[in-house]
């Protein structure tokens, strides 16, 4: 009897192979490509500031990597001083109190989320997503093993879940709620009331919060950022807080972000950073502190930006016939519904889904956006209004040219 040849085991383990690529990379990067090659795309990809970071945390960096005290090892949880800015402002800006010892500073506001799902989620346990959601977020759920249960809430709903649905959506298995307001990719943001409606539904059933509060400060019209913890103060014990510098001082390649929650959460997410990536580069931490012990007159430059930007995009998005788009109050992004066009006819292409819409609009007009698969379900795009003025009219106005053909 001849021996059978044992089948080649994969390479890639199948939890790594598993990972769904980053599909507002994908689209940003593909962009960059097609104009490194000189073709003139106007990308809408990137959620990134298109501002400087301000001088003042610049310098603050150029100095903190003169000093040789910046050069070695520091604490896995980050530098004493930027756990006490961020606890300081937390106070100011949220209106609670933590202690330094509940924040550990991250690589970033991704592995703030990683490390919050890895921290918490068991596998099989179930986590209520709200969709449409941040791309990154069901991964996470996934690598911790935890199970993603999505909550949509349509383009009528201003794209918020209600507590009926959470609700209907909640089983035995459910341990975590995952909030984000101001909402990436909607702009969505939930209004006091239902910050705090859907905070007492969680405190009620003993569900855990991890609430990404990262665009805190860009709000527009009358919305209000509600801190979840500062309307259902109980929540503290229950709760893990998301943040970091990225979008409100322009700095998402400074890789800084925080968790904030009760203290042995806290440390066994820092006990896993330590085998992980050990502390944050320590000249970013240094930036860092300048950002948030400084004040916010440029931060409140850049949020007056983003607004006329936003008013401009919606107007011209309203405008075109079959798409449906909510006048975001929140973060930088418009999310409109295109599912008044999927089905017609545009240059000998009937799209039927918004990926294959959004493929149409890069091909024929070099406007890169992102679909709503990666988001949840079809039928959306989400375009993000942080690029200058001059090009978000001049790619807006190719999807209404493009889009206007349709029959």
């Amino acid at each position: 009897m001849s021996e059978q040849t044992p089948s080649p085991r994969p390479r890639v383990s199948a939890r790594v192979a598993a990972i769904a690529e980053s599909a507002t990379l994908a689209v940003d990067a593909k962009a960059k490509a097609l104009k490194a090659a000189g073709r003139p795309v106007v990308g809408f990809g990137a959620g990134e500031p298109d501002f400087p970071t301000p001088a003042y945390i610049v310098e603050a960096a150029v100095a903190a990597a003169q000093d040789p005290a910046n050069h070695r090892y520091t604490p896995a949880a980050g530098l004493p001083a930027l756990r006490e800015a961020i606890a300081a402002k937390t106070l100011r800006d949220s209106g609670y109190e933590v202690s330094p010892g509940d924040v550990l500073v991250t690589n970033g506001g991704k592995q703030a989320v990683y490390q919050a799902f890895a921290a918490l989620v068991d596998p099989g346990d179930e986590v209520l997503l709200p969709a449409p959601y941040w791309t990154t977020y069901p991964e996470a759920i996934r690598l911790a093993g935890g199970v993603p249960v999505e909550v949509f809430a349509g383009v009528d709903q201003g794209y918020l879940v209600t507590v009926e649905q959470l609700e209907a959506a909640r089983t035995p298995r459910t341990k975590v709620l995952l909030f984000c307001s101001p909402s990436n990719p909607t702009g969505a943001v939930y209004s006091p009331e239902q910050t705090e409606e859907i905070g007492r539904w969680a405190l009620e059933h003993g569900i855990w919060v991890i609430t990404d509060e990262i665009y805190e400060h860009l709000t527009y019209d009358d919305a209000v950022f509600t801190p979840i913890v500062k309307a259902v103060p109980e929540l503290a014990d229950t709760t893990v807080v998301l943040n970091g510098v990225a979008k409100t001082y322009a700095m998402t390649g400074w890789r800084v972000g925080w968790m904030i929650g009760p203290r042995d959460v806290i440390a066994g997410a820092t006990n896993l950073q330590s085998h992980l990536t050990s502390n944050v580069a320590n000249v970013s931490q240094r930036a860092a502190i300048a950002a948030l012990t400084g004040d916010l007159t440029a931060v409140e430059e850049m949020r007056r930006a983003f607004d006329r930007r936003r008013r401009t995009m919606v107007e011209m998005l309203a405008a075109i016939d079959g798409v449906r788009v909510p006048a975001p109050q929140g973060a930088f992004y418009a999310y409109p519904s295109v599912e008044g066009v999927l089905g017609r006819t545009i240059r000998g292409v009937t799209p039927r889904t918004s990926a294959e819409l959004a493929s149409l609009i890069l091909d024929e007009v070099e406007v890169a956006v992102v679909p709503g698969e990666a988001f949840g379900p079809s039928g959306f795009l989400r375009l993000s209004y942080a690029l200058a003025d001059a090009d978000l009219v001049e790619g807006v106005g190719r999807v209404q040219s493009l889009l206007g053909e349709a029959v």
